[in-house]
């Protein structure tokens, strides 16, 4: 038995879905690891051994650590952007978005201090935001003009980020709850300026 396995774990896991899990397994390990207190510390063994898994199976899965990392990155913003989705309210937005990014900061941290440490999501990054953008936009219905709408989304976004990433960092003394007021009450002021 390779080292690094556990005997019995992979017993009554169909062959066909074993893959699938090894992946969810390294993308799980690797979102603990990017998204590291002091910072990404991620190569194919740290993930190996974080996860309990063989080099084997990281390279049946990804064809190297940039494409590891990207799928991490990929995988955190996924999770935000359904978790923004499935919000009614711009409180409940803010709620299940603080909840996410902030009471496990690690994934606050791939979310949104990874990019400035990994020169591969610098990319990723710019990728992502058009989607984040967009979701917004499609929230402020009250505001008829499409490129006011831009604008409002593309300004707010800019601002969370900055104070969600000021939070992660300690570099803000607000209690939660005075965070999740603030970023709900920008929402709500910028939503209502026609």
């Amino acid at each position: 038995m390779p080292s690094g396995q556990r005997r019995g774990r992979w017993s009554g896991v169909p062959v066909e879905d074993r893959q699938a899990l090894r992946r969810d397994e390294l993308i799980a390990a690797g979102v603990q690891l990017l998204g590291g207190e002091s910072g990404p510390a991620v190569t194919v063994r740290a993930v190996c051994r974080q996860a309990g898994l063989t080099e084997r199976y990281f390279y049946e899965s990804f064809t190297d650590r940039d494409e590891f990392v990207r799928g991490v990155y990929g995988d955190v913003c996924a999770r935000a952007m359904s978790t923004l989705m499935s919000a009614t309210t711009p409180r409940e937005a803010v709620e299940r978005f603080v909840a996410l990014m902030v009471d496990d900061p690690v994934r606050g941290r791939v979310l949104l201090l990874a990019p400035a440490a990994e020169p591969v999501l610098v990319r990723s990054g710019a990728e992502w935001m058009p989607s984040f953008i967009d979701l917004l936009q499609h929230k402020l219905t009250q505001i008829g003009d499409p490129v006011r709408q831009n604008m409002i989304a593309t300004g707010l976004i800019g601002g969370l980020t900055a104070l969600f990433t000021a939070y992660l960092d300690g570099r803000l003394a607000a209690t939660r709850g005075q965070f999740i007021d603030y970023c709900v009450e920008m929402l709500l002021s910028r939503a209502a300026a026609r």
